[in-house]
Parts: C-alpha cells; sequence; structure tokens
C-alpha cells in the first residue's frame, strides 16, 4: 500500500527495496482512461512509464525557441515537448476579433534526473520513459486470456472487459477529469492509463536496477466521458477487483 501521490509511491517503494530482499515490484492499482480504443474495467499493462508532472513554466511573452532558464546548464529540456495553455483559450478581443494571449504561455514536460546504484553517485542521469521489465512484460502476455468481471450489480458494460498490454503509462501528482487534457496526454504521448503513482514506483526501480511491471484497471475515462459525474464512482471496485485478478494470474505465471 502506497498511499496517494507520487512521493508516497516513490518513499514507499524505496522502503520496500531497502528493508527487504525484493527480487521484483509488481504494482498496481487503478487508473484514468485516455485511450479512446480502450474501455472502463480494462485492465492495462504498459510498456513504459513517465512522469508527465515535472514541468518548466515559460513567463508570458517568451516563445518555442527561446532558451529555458538553466537550459544551458543542463537542469531543463525543450526536447520532449509542451503543452501550449493558449490552444485551450477560445477567447477573442471584442474590438478586432484577434484571440486573446494566455499569460499561462505554455509548459514543457522535463525528464527526471536519477542516479542509479551502478554508477557515480554524483553524475546524474536524465529518464523520461522508464521500460518495465522485459521479461515480465513478456509474461504479461499469457494474462491477456483472463475473464474478467464486466458489472456492478445490475450496471454493465458495453462489452466485457479484457487484459491488454500497451506502450505507456502516465502519472503525476493530478487527478484527471478533463476531456481536454486528457486528449492532450494521449496524443502528445500515446499514453493510455493515467495515475498518479506508477512513475515513481518504475524511476525508483530503475535507480535500484529492479526488475519492475504495472497493472491498472481502468475505472473511469478521465473526463472523456459523461459530463454528469465520474464513472469512477460506480465502477472503481469493478476496476480494482479485475486488477487483483489480473495481478494473481500474472503472479501464478511468474512462478510457473
Amino acid at each position: 500500500m502506497t498511499g496517494l501521490s507520487m512521493l508516497n509511491a516513490g518513499v514507499t517503494t524505496q522502503l520496500l527495496l531497502s528493508l527487504f530482499k525484493v527480487s521484483g515490484v509488481v504494482h498496481y492499482g487503478i487508473a484514468g482512461n485516455a485511450n479512446p480504443s480502450l474501455q472502463i474495467g480494462d485492465v492495462t499493462i504498459p510498456q513504459y512509464w513517465a512522469h508527465t508532472g515535472l514541468w518548466s513554466w515559460q513567463r508570458y511573452g517568451d516563445e518555442p525557441n527561446d532558451e529555458l532558464p538553466l537550459e544551458s546548464n543542463g537542469d531543463y529540456t525543450r526536447k520532449i515537448g509542451f503543452l501550449q495553455f493558449s490552444d485551450y483559450n477560445n477567447k477573442t478581443d471584442a474590438e478586432n476579433g484577434k484571440p486573446v494571449g494566455n499569460l499561462l504561455n505554455r509548459v514543457w514536460f522535463q525528464p527526471e534526473e536519477t542516479f542509479p546504484v551502478n554508477g557515480t553517485p554524483e553524475l546524474r542521469q536524465h529518464s523520461f520513459w522508464v521500460p518495465v521489465d522485459k521479461h515480465y512484460f513478456k509474461v504479461a502476455k499469457k494474462v491477456q486470456d483472463l475473464k474478467l468481471g464486466g458489472c456492478v450489480n445490475s450496471t454493465c458494460l458495453p462489452r466485457t472487459p479484457m487484459v491488454v498490454r500497451v506502450k505507456r503509462g502516465i502519472s503525476a501528482n493530478v487527478f484527471v477529469d478533463n476531456s481536454a487534457y486528457r486528449e492532450f496526454l494521449n496524443s502528445k504521448f500515446n499514453a493510455t492509463p493515467i495515475d498518479m503513482e506508477s512513475a515513481a514506483v518504475a524511476l525508483v526501480c530503475s535507480q535500484q536496477l529492479k526488475p519492475f511491471i504495472a497493472i491498472r484497471a481502468l475505472s473511469d475515462l478521465a473526463g472523456g466521458g459523461s459530463a454528469l459525474s465520474n464513472e469512477a464512482a460506480i465502477f472503481s471496485s469493478l476496476a480494482a477487483q479485475n486488477a487483483v485478478n489480473a495481478l494473481i494470474r500474472f503472479i501464478s505465471l511468474l512462478s510457473a
């Protein structure tokens, strides 16, 4: 049990690895869904995880070609890309009909600084997409035939949920319940599950050279569904059970 957020997940994972003789880490839970081809109840197993909550926020008036503060020192980069807030601003000047500038400008996504145990402590590395363990991911393919639940009492999903390996999952200290940001995360990063912990676990395991994989069942559409309420209020229990069932199958296969 990590508790909510990247900090809690990272601290808990480091304590786990420091206090116990751990062969590998299998992390699981529920997540929002940014992938329109999947539905609530599906269980996703990403090949890569990234933390998308580390930003360099530009001042108003700076442009994409303007160097970020401390970029020349290697602290920040423009290689990953940005979120332009004015792309989601439809206000116009009443007098000349031109778009009104958004003072929030843009944020540039940043990789984490990492210090692997097999390196020199003072020499940092940078990690954005952290891969799960190759063997674990291969084993996860065999979980895809697992039969999952699709109903909460009398409320059933359009089709029976399935287990699917996907390319990318992302984490940040943000509960996403916004359709525009959901669509941005999917189009920008090809993200499927959106959660608040898995990338922290991945980063710690990467630094400690421990095998890692995350299993996340989709409990809601991260703002992409009904405008009335978030679907997690109804389907979080179903998604949680599906995640547990996939976890149990994965561990049985790993131990076989």
